[in-house]
């Protein structure tokens, strides 16, 4: 038996969300090279709060144990590079939306979306990191390659307080960038200034519609929030700079002209940590290991038990959570 957050949908289409006991038998079926994980920490991610909630289509297989990732031990393998004993992580892949996901005490998941935990991390460290850290690194990877360096400019990071936007401005700083981070949470700046913000300004002034082409100030952003946000940080990306979009906290809405583009040459590049490729995820975690440690873990994240996850979903939503929550599963 384990303990498991289960969602069902009600006859009116809202979603019922109860912590209950499951026996092993209730995992579900892996096609080819399945893996049985012992979870030991999960996290609770915007989009498992979405899912807990049912504000938005998540969920597309019902039941469903919603998390979109976790770390924990394997316990049985059907799958070549895995055997009972390896320290795993698992990112995505559609677990928690079509796939049982890690606010359990079990998983089943195909060997292939697993990554080895690095040594450097234990599973909490590395759920503390979570979804929203390896994101961050994945932003940060895809403007050093379009050439966005230290020293090139100023990088804006929207959604700053957030999961995402906290692990990006502190990745950002420790690379050796100058990151000015935008949030709309009271006493946030302390907060991001501790990460290694180097400004920090109210959300309030990116949220809003503005001009098509702005002033030029940031080499590159990383935004995790979307809608006139993201517009607003393309208008004022400076010319050959990249915007690095990964989240849609404001909305999935995209208000802009084509004129950053064609006349700033900005690019605005789509990072995505669900379907990453494999060498990409193992490029993430490894650099993640080896930039963060204990007290960036200690500033960033708070640890909560399984029971407690269903009721930090609203909160999460409205904006009301300052950076990560990692659920102790067996708590």
């Amino acid at each position: 038996m384990f303990r498991a957050i289960v969602l069902e949908q009600n006859p009116d289409k809202s979603t019922a969300a109860t912590l209950r006991e499951l026996d092993e038998s209730a995992l579900p079926a892996v096609e080819a090279g399945a893996v049985d994980v012992d979870v030991d920490a999960s996290t609770l991610n915007y989009k498992d709060a979405l899912a807990i909630s049912g504000r938005a289509p998540v969920v597309r297989r019902w039941p469903m144990v919603p998390g979109i990732d976790f770390a924990g031990t394997v316990k049985a393998s059907a799958h070549a590079e895995w055997k009972p004993g390896d320290r795993v992580i698992l990112n995505g892949w559609g677990v928690g939306e079509t796939h049982w996901g890690g606010l359990a005490q079990k998983a089943r998941v195909s060997g292939d979306w697993l990554v080895r935990l690095p040594e450097a991390l234990d599973a909490y460290e590395a759920m503390a990191i979570g979804t929203a850290g390896y994101t961050a690194m994945l932003c940060l990877m895809a403007l050093e390659k379009r050439g966005v360096v230290p020293g090139t400019g100023e990088i804006l990071v929207t959604g700053a307080s957030g999961g995402v936007g906290s692990y990006a401005v502190a990745l950002l700083a420790r690379a050796g960038y100058r990151v000015v981070a935008a949030t709309g949470k009271a006493g946030g700046a302390e907060y991001l200034r501790e990460l290694g913000a180097a400004e920090v300004i109210p959300r309030e002034t990116l949220s809003a519609p503005g001009k098509p082409l702005q002033k030029e100030r940031w080499a590159g952003v990383v935004d995790a929030v979307g809608s006139h946000t993201l517009a607003n940080a393309c208008a004022s990306t400076r010319y050959g700079g990249t915007v690095a979009a990964c989240g849609l906290a404001q909305g999935m809405d995209l208000p802009l002209t084509v004129a950053p583009f064609i006349l700033r040459s900005v690019a605005l590049i789509g990072v995505d940590s669900v379907m990453a490729p494999r060498a990409r995820r193992v490029q993430a975690w490894e650099r993640l290991a080896r930039t963060v440690d204990a007290p960036l873990v200690g500033t960033v994240a708070r640890r909560i038990g399984l029971a407690a996850a269903v009721a930090e979903a609203l909160p999460l939503l409205d904006g009301a959570v300052r950076g990560r929550i990692v659920v102790d599963v067996n708590r």
